[in-house]
């Protein structure tokens, strides 16, 4: 980093304004870049409807925080158009769209532009012409800074009784933000856009190695698959109860409204910090004391047990990472035989099994009764643990890259930061 912008950074966080820079309604930027000026100057809206019907169910898009303008069908699954989309409004490509619903982080809603086909939105949604296809880009990486998008919309938006948006889409655009010159706007997209590229690749290398990870579930944990590791190929694999693998122990909650049961340091799980499909992944929000051991129905589960949801969120499952406690909602495994990894990924597809015969069902839970009677089938140690090395060698894999994208956008949110309030300038 230049010496030049790590001393503007070390200002700001002195609460200074640094030299050539100024700052309106908590908004900093260089002199250079002039007064702020109105979204109006820029946009204006389009008001063109879909009233010939030249676009159908089929063209009505979405506008998504992680997406951002998207078919509806490709992001929820299926059209939730009204019976007529006549009034519905029209979105060309290169076209802002303002959508006035909430979301937890953008309180007064998210602004995005469209990068894909035209396309309609309903009338929920107000959406605009841009005086140039560079501004609009800019305005989205400007606007995807939850600071910049909620200090922007937050004098201009009214909330409703019913948490709705009560602004007019013309008034949507009196607000005023910085504006460099085109030539500068463009640099700042296209580096912006470089790490989007990099993005891009990293989440197609993740997507590449998940699939290549269910595929080896599906071949090497099923020994009807005739897939085989080597040297394996002629190897038995047997039935085996449950029952025989380990011991089971249950789980229950403290009294909640017992101080000292509470803020202890021993873990409490419930089904909502499991992660579904992820079996190393327990997040633990809540601690209790001894004495709530000795006191409820819980009990304290050992490090590398098996944990399994068989209530509310059924089917999760996971190995606890250290010795914990659970509500009422698991059955847990105590004491298991065999390799830890590889019975648990045998049990979860046994449970996935039984989960998909009751699809189109109403699933309440899993009985203890008919989890202690399960059967699975086991290999040789030998090749559990041969088979277990290959899945959680493809599941580093996996982790690192997951590391490495969590690293990328951090970057991106960060070189973002100083571009758009110009503490970094580019060479326009």
């Amino acid at each position: 980093m230049r010496e030049s912008i790590k001393n503007r950074i070390d200002a700001v966080r002195r609460g200074e304004v640094p030299e050539g820079y100024r700052t309106e309604r908590a908004m900093l930027f260089p002199n250079e870049w002039g007064d702020p000026v109105p979204l109006n100057t820029v946009l204006t809206e389009n008001k063109d409807r879909n009233e010939d019907l030249h676009f159908g169910k089929e063209d009505v898009l979405s506008v998504s925080g992680e997406q951002g303008i998207i078919n509806q069908i490709d992001l929820l699954g299926r059209s939730y158009a009204g019976e007529s989309v006549a009034a519905y409004h029209i979105v060309e490509t290169g076209d802002v769209v303002y959508t006035k619903s909430p979301l937890k982080e953008n309180p007064y809603g998210i602004i995005k532009q469209n990068h894909g086909v035209p396309g309609i939105v309903s009338t929920l949604y107000a959406v605009y012409h841009c005086n140039s296809p560079i501004t609009g880009q800019y305005l989205e990486n400007y606007f995807s800074i939850d600071t910049c998008l909620n200090n922007y919309l937050k004098p201009l938006v009214k909330r409703g009784a019913k948490n709705d948006m009560k602004v007019n889409n013309e008034d949507v655009l009196l607000g005023r933000i910085p504006l460099p010159s085109l030539q500068e706007q463009e640099r700042i997209n296209e580096i912006i856009a470089q790490f989007d590229r990099a993005l891009e690749l990293k989440k197609k290398l993740l997507e590449e190695k998940r699939r290549q990870k269910q595929w080896l579930m599906q071949k090497l944990l099923d020994p009807s698959s005739g897939v085989r590791l080597p040297g394996f190929e002629r190897s038995e694999w047997i039935e085996t109860p449950l029952s025989d693998l380990c011991e089971f122990v249950g789980g229950g909650t403290p009294d909640t409204s017992n101080d000292e049961y509470w803020h202890g340091t021993i873990p409490w799980i419930s089904s909502a910090d499991l992660q579904e499909g992820n079996i190393r992944c327990i997040n633990a929000t809540r601690y209790i004391t001894e004495e709530a051991v000795n006191n409820s129905a819980t009990k304290i589960c050992p490090e590398n047990s098996i944990l399994i949801v068989s209530r509310v969120g059924v089917g999760k499952i996971a190995i606890a990472p250290t010795a914990l406690c659970t509500s009422q909602d698991f059955i847990n495994l105590v004491d298991v035989k065999g390799n830890l990894y590889f019975v648990t990924l045998q049990l979860q597809r046994e449970i996935q099994r039984i989960l998909s015969m009751s699809q189109g069902t109403s699933i309440k839970g899993i009985a203890s009764k008919e989890i202690k009677a399960m059967v699975i089938e086991l290999p040789a140690r030998d090749e559990q643990d041969t088979i277990a090395n290959v899945l959680e060698s493809s599941d580093r894999e996996i982790t690192l890259i997951e590391t490495e994208i969590k690293a990328w956008q951090q970057k991106k949110k960060a070189i973002m930061q100083l571009l758009l309030t110009g503490l970094a300038r580019v060479n326009a």
